[in-house]
């Protein structure tokens, strides 16, 4: 059908009447569903019918041999499917997300903030628009940043918050944000491996093994060079699993693999590692398959002992001196932090004694070179608070607060710690 100017009409029908009135057809969007113009022109359009979810009011129904094959929307003309089986689903997400809607907003004008956090974290005053992409990509680095379990994504609070705040934004699955996550890993990749490849200057490589709480060993390995600015830089190129046993010969080739996948086996300057034997075992296997034409001085250079490692050997010698004593605080630390309980009538004896207790009870690692002087700086401060509960709980390892000789000779030596650390 055409009038006088010879513009071609659409037949549309509306929830309030039975009569097809004639519009000026609208230029529809692009559809998720091909349809022939011969197909639709054999549909017989209708509305109403079984169909009595409430998203019909925003949709026709276009059947096909009686059965409802499509729906079109009102605002848009957008083409979706609309078969039984199919549910209503699409349907719903269509219509929050017209642009055309009637009251909708046009997530493409841009709107001025002056608060905005751009990709770097500085705040700017600039024009914003809504963008998935970049919204999601964002979703992806707080993960990365604040080590958050994928399994966040899927939390009914998160997702309710997320909608509150954006109801466009469509999270995703953890299996999506898994990928989503891998892609800005090689992406920085690509990134850092060309900074290494541009760089001038050596690479020094630092290594260490670390045992997860599944009794699992991983292997990190770090970067450090100089760059163009005389600027230290360091990157952590690869945490990988390694199997037992932690031989020299596994280790070898753990880092033979990384370095040479990095491209930075003929940049190394040294390698720093602590000093366990299977490490200085490594050592000799890695020179020689590295070319030593590459290396400083031949290799001679090569290996380097960590620093932090020796002086834990040396601060630990040195504490053999009051070695029992020692042992007596850690014994009486770890039995009143055992339980909360434990921790909440110590508390409440160091506050009946009138002591301050700002600073809790912790207990030394034996790899942390300084942690043993943290533990003795919080418990000698609260020895009273030992003595008192030494006699409401019989406890055998809270006995060395009672001899004034070795509480004077803790105090000194703490001092004497504390003197050398500084």
């Amino acid at each position: 059908m055409s009038n006088a100017e010879g513009s071609s009409s659409t037949p549309i029908i509306t929830p309030n009447s039975d009569d097809v009135s004639t519009q000026p057809s609208q230029p529809t969007m692009d559809a998720s569903v091909d349809v022939d113009d011969g197909l639709e022109k054999e549909c017989e359009v209708i509305l109403g019918g079984k169909y009595r979810s409430e998203v019909w009011r925003h949709f026709t129904q276009i059947k096909l041999g009686g059965v409802v094959v499509k729906a079109k929307c009102k605002y848009c003309n957008k083409l979706l499917k609309a078969e039984f089986r199919n549910g209503t689903t699409a349907l719903k997400d269509h219509k929050l997300n017209c642009k055309r809607k009637p009251g909708a907003l046009d997530t493409r004008q841009k709107v001025l903030l002056s608060n905005f956090l751009n990709e770097n974290g500085k705040r700017s005053l600039e024009s914003y628009s809504f963008d998935h992409e970049f919204a999601r990509r964002q979703l992806a680095n707080m993960i990365i940043l604040h080590e958050y379990p994928l399994s966040i994504v899927e939390h009914v609070g998160f997702r309710r918050f997320v909608q509150s705040l954006q109801p466009l934004f469509k999270v995703v699955s953890r299996n999506t944000i898994k990928k989503d996550i891998f892609i800005i890993y090689e992406i920085e990749k690509k990134k850092t491996m060309q900074l290494l490849e541009d760089n001038q200057s050596r690479v020094a490589v630092t290594t260490d093994m670390w045992t997860s709480n599944q009794k699992r060993g991983f292997m990190v390995v770090t970067a450090h060079y100089i760059d163009d600015t005389w600027t230290l830089q360091s990157s952590v190129i690869r945490f990988v699993y390694v199997p037992c046993p932690h031989t020299s010969q596994v280790l070898c080739d753990a880092l033979l693999e990384t370095f040479a996948s990095w491209n930075i086996d003929r940049k190394l300057a040294t390698l720093t590692v602590d000093n366990c034997s299977s490490n200085d075992a490594m050592i000799p296997l890695l020179l020689e398959k590295l070319d030593p034409d590459s290396l400083l001085c031949g290799g001679r250079l090569f290996h380097m002992r960590c620093a932090a490692h020796i002086l834990n050997l040396i601060v630990k010698d040195g504490l053999e001196v009051i070695k029992e004593a020692i042992s007596l605080i850690r014994e009486s630390v770890v039995y009143w932090t055992a339980t909360p309980k434990r921790e909440e009538k110590f508390e409440e004896s160091a506050k009946q004694l009138k002591l301050s207790y700002g600073k809790k009870l912790s207990l030394d690692c034996s790899t942390r070179w300084n942690s043993t002087f943290l533990m003795l700086q919080s418990a000698i401060p609260l020895k009273d608070v030992f003595s008192r509960l030494k006699i409401l709980h019989r406890r055998p390892n809270t006995k060395v607060y009672q001899k004034k000789v070795i509480g004077t000779w803790l105090r000194r030596s703490v001092k004497s710690y504390k003197s050398f650390m500084m």
